[in-house]
């Protein structure tokens, strides 16, 4: 049976990345590009997964800054979401996943990037030593997300401004219920450091933390421990 997180993906898949782009005034795709130069400068080995990778956006913008990798995964729980991928100019193999138990052996990647992924995940400590067992030594997970806010700025947009028209924008243009839940899924999870502080602690060290407008949401770039 499906779990309600992957049924609600899996109607929305249609409009995924029309919303993504309206609801950010279209900031997801220079934040995404922002995320594939900062790997760049750090010369990664050229094994890809883009992990929670709905319709492949991660991947198409890697690939154009990075260069076609030897293996390149798009991994995502959600077939709809996969199949919104079709069509896309990139090298990545998609594949139906479970991000808590990958199909894949011990340090298979050299890169993973998870954009918007974490906060989706049942338990993000799981998630985070899962990510770490796929990766390779010295390999990076690049994660880009919604935290929990902690500034006043970013707890008056969460809960004040967000709850009033992302739901409404969700509703005229897909589902309304699908966006209440994101704006309850940034409410529920961890602040940015709390999250850095759990990836250390379940092999990653940190390269940096960058925020996207104003801390809406950060770049988290981490390199698995050798």
């Amino acid at each position: 049976m499906k779990s309600p997180v992957r049924k609600m993906f899996d109607e929305i898949a249609n409009r995924y990345d029309f919303l993504n782009h309206t609801l950010s005034c279209f900031q997801d795709i220079l934040w995404r590009r922002n995320c594939c130069r900062e790997i760049r400068k750090q010369k990664p080995g050229k094994r890809l997964l883009d992990l929670c990778g709905g319709t492949g956006d991660f991947a198409v913008t890697y690939e154009k800054f990075n260069g076609k990798p030897d293996v390149a995964v798009l991994g995502d729980f959600s077939f709809g979401m996969l199949k919104g991928a079709a069509g896309k100019k990139m090298t990545a193999v998609p594949v139906q996943l479970d991000a808590m138990k990958m199909p894949f052996g011990d340090a298979s990647f050299d890169v993973i990037l998870n954009g918007f992924g974490m906060r989706n995940l049942p338990d993000a400590e799981g998630g985070l030593k899962e990510s770490a067992r796929v990766l390779a030594d010295g390999g990076y997970l690049q994660v880009l997300e919604f935290f929990s806010p902690r500034n006043a700025f970013n707890k008056f947009f969460y809960k004040r401004l967000a709850p009033l028209f992302i739901p409404v924008l969700g509703a005229f243009f897909s589902k309304r219920e699908a966006y209440e839940y994101l704006v309850n899924s940034v409410l529920r999870f961890l602040p940015v450091a709390d999250f850095v502080a759990l990836a250390e602690r379940n092999g990653f060290e940190l390269v940096h933390v960058k925020p996207c407008f104003f801390g809406v949401a950060y770049r988290v770039l981490l390199r698995r421990r050798t």
